[in-house]
């Protein structure tokens, strides 16, 4: 799979610089060109918008087109593609920032948004946190620009979509500033003051950027402190992977920025070269790290999943941690999944900024007066049963990075790896809760989930949700034995929840298959007690007129 956004962002980020003005009817032309290649070409996109909101907002965009200016226009095209919320599917940035963007990187950490990196005569800002753009505070700027970017998971937002913030044109054509200037004012915080700072827009191109991250150069800073570099950051400049032995600690450290091969070494010979490594010192623990992993080609993977699985000293639990991040995607989404599935792997860091089976590799669809290039996924991947798509990977260990820990090069996702006690850990804990179960374990299954509730160990895991997950399952196949088993299930999330308003009302769906009125009403009363006035409560109250009419 090579469709991956760093490459379409510089393949095709300039391609309308020279494009002559458009008439309305020109403009009109290509949405609706737009409009109908879609219908015609790639209507199994629509999974997480419908055919009918669709063509609303087309419409909605097309009687709008003689009022609006230019960027307007064509932010309203990347809209337009972004409600598909697949990452490869969309209007490339450039278009909709011809005009330039500001001088700054923003990273999102744990405790806000930073400026992490400033051109040099920037900076007195560097390191400052932004608390406005415009007269628009940060949280409702996000808002306003969420619609132009195609948002796949909030973890895709989060680590592609900060960068629209620093369009004048998207800001203009969103509502974050009133008017469209090549001059933005940001509130800025920084070592307890709040000021004002006005930036002027630059080209696209005159920005370094390495994975999010600024990379220093003669003219740009980043607020990190240089003199050192974290093992995540170093040779970010020259090679696309990397391995390095902590001697003291007997653990391997590796990176993997890319699925594409390098250009002095192949993957495949990379991976030949690190097993080689492997087998031939002393290795406890190895650390996979692929937080910075956009993607590339994954017919690479299958050398490093044959490699791990053939070597059971680091393939068990408590030897092979796999770091993934917001910048996991694509192709590495597919060796995430690959990784999670076959081998004894414990996930750190955040969730990945994929969908677990997601719609890939894009085709160019270009607009036919303006010249404007959408990219159209085609291609659905599905390492993974349909039951068990998610929105992302979610990390066994969830460590998110502070702006201070970056400023001072911790790697807090490493040291979680690197401490993590995994005696008696259970990394993928719903699986094992349903082994416990369908073996006929219930007497372990009662002694060991209450404690796993219990345990910080397990804070990733939303075990109410999850366990009624299961219940439902059972519960929608209609055969008997399976409600019973629902009713099981549901009866025991109860005693772990009590105040589970969600059960109740699964529980009184369940005894309502099985006819058993009086139980059905007792339960959908306790779900609408639990919830009174939210949504549950209506479902509750709804299934309850339904049984009166029995």
């Amino acid at each position: 799979m090579k469709n991956t956004l760093i490459l379409l962002t510089l393949l095709f980020s300039f391609q309308l610089s020279a494009q002559k003005t458009l008439s309305v009817a020109q403009w009109q032309e290509d949405l609706r060109f737009l409009q109908n290649t879609i219908h015609k070409d790639y209507s199994f996109l629509f999974v997480k918008t419908t055919k009918q909101d669709f063509d609303t907002q087309v419409e909605a965009l097309y009687n709008d087109i003689p009022n609006l200016k230019e960027h307007e226009i064509r932010v309203g095209l990347a809209r337009i593609v972004s409600q598909f919320k697949y990452g490869h599917t969309q209007i490339p940035f450039g278009s909709t920032a011809q005009s330039g963007i500001l001088p700054i990187n923003l990273y999102h950490f744990k405790d806000g948004i930073y400026i992490e990196g400033v051109q040099k005569n920037h900076k007195e800002v560097l390191g400052a946190k932004v608390l406005k753009i415009g007269d628009k505070p940060i949280d409702k700027a996000l808002e306003l620009i969420y619609p132009v970017v195609p948002v796949e998971n909030e973890q895709y937002f989060k680590a592609y979509g900060l960068r629209f913030l620093l369009s004048p044109e998207v800001l203009h054509a969103q509502g974050v500033i009133p008017e469209l200037s090549e001059t933005v004012t940001l509130t800025l915080e920084k070592e307890g003051r709040v000021f004002k700072h006005v930036f002027k827009t630059i080209n696209i191109e005159d920005k370094p950027k390495a994975f999010n991250f600024t990379l220093p150069t003669e003219t740009w800073l980043t607020v990190r402190n240089t003199e050192t570099t974290p093992l995540y950051l170093k040779h970010l400049e020259d090679k696309l992977y990397y391995f390095e032995y902590l001697e003291g600690l007997k653990t391997l450290y590796v990176r993997q920025s890319s699925v594409f091969n390098d250009d002095n070494e192949t993957l495949e010979q990379f991976y030949d070269r690190l097993f080689q490594f492997i087998d031939t010192n002393n290795i406890e623990k190895l650390v996979y790290d692929v937080r910075l992993n956009g993607g590339g080609n994954n017919y690479n993977n299958l050398p490093l999943i044959k490699g791990i699985m053939a070597r059971p000293k680091i393939n068990k639990k408590g030897s092979f941690y796999f770091i993934i991040g917001r910048d996991t995607f694509s192709a590495c989404q597919n060796l995430t999944n690959e990784i999670t599935r076959y081998t004894e792997a414990i996930l750190v860091g955040e969730p990945t900024s994929e969908n677990v089976n997601f719609y890939g590799d894009s085709r160019p669809v270009i607009l036919t007066n303006s010249k404007v290039t959408a990219y159209v996924s085609y291609l659905w991947w599905q390492d993974m049963p349909a039951l068990e798509n998610a929105a992302w990977t979610a990390p066994s260990i969830p460590v998110t990075m502070t702006f201070d820990e970056y400023k001072r090069n911790q790697d807090p996702v490493l040291e979680a790896a690197l401490a993590f006690n995994a005696e008696g850990f259970e990394p993928k804990p719903m699986d094992y809760i349903t082994k416990l179960y369908v073996t006929g374990q219930t007497q372990k299954l009662g002694e060991e989930l209450p404690k796993m509730i219990q345990d910080p160990r397990y804070a990733f895991c939303d075990f109410e949700t999850e366990l009624n997950k299961k219940g439902n399952l059972l519960l929608q196949s209609g055969r008997t034995p399976e409600v019973q088993a629902s009713i099981q299930v549901f009866s025991m999330i109860t005693q772990l929840f009590p105040n589970s308003a969600s059960t109740y009302k699964n529980l009184g769906e369940a005894y309502t298959v099985l006819k058993d009125t009086h139980k059905a009403k007792e339960v959908l009363e306790k779900a609408i007690s639990l919830d009174t006035n939210g949504k549950i409560s209506k479902a509750a109250k709804e299934m309850l007129l339904e049984i009166d009419k029995l």
